[in-house]
């Protein structure tokens, strides 16, 4: 059904789309900037005028930057504790204080693939 919306039947390859999203530009077009803030998805591209506002990625991004983290963080804990002796003081700042950059860092980037696969499968508000 298509409620009287033009329907663009053009390809959309995931696997350039994530590459662009993953540097925080437009998967449509790789010119614009897909975000407004650091988080906030800007209302459309400024290049190619297409509309990021009706991504929904919700929660997905933050679950996956949380699973990536702990496959990250708890191998590195296991292999640092067992090759050197560091006080228990200095790892209890270290390790939340590492988990906690890492995940800022992570995070837009895992939100921009999330929208990156929902644009390039039209999914959810992308037609």
């Amino acid at each position: 059904m298509n409620k009287g919306l033009p329907h663009d039947d053009a390809a959309r390859p995931l696997r350039p789309a994530l590459a662009l999203a993953l540097r925080g530009r437009c998967p449509a077009c790789g010119e614009g900037r897909m975000f407004a803030r650091f988080l906030k998805p800007s209302p459309a591209c400024r290049h190619c005028g297409q509309a990021w506002d009706a991504s929904r990625a919700d929660d997905f991004p933050a679950y996956i930057v949380i699973l990536l983290l702990g496959h990250l963080l708890v191998p590195l804990m296991i292999e640092v504790n067992a090759a050197l002796d560091i006080p228990l003081g200095v790892q209890a700042a270290l390790w939340p204080g590492l988990a906690i950059l890492l995940a800022l860092a992570m995070i837009q980037p895992a939100k921009a693939a999330v929208i990156a696969f929902q644009w390039s499968r039209r999914m959810d508000g992308f037609r």
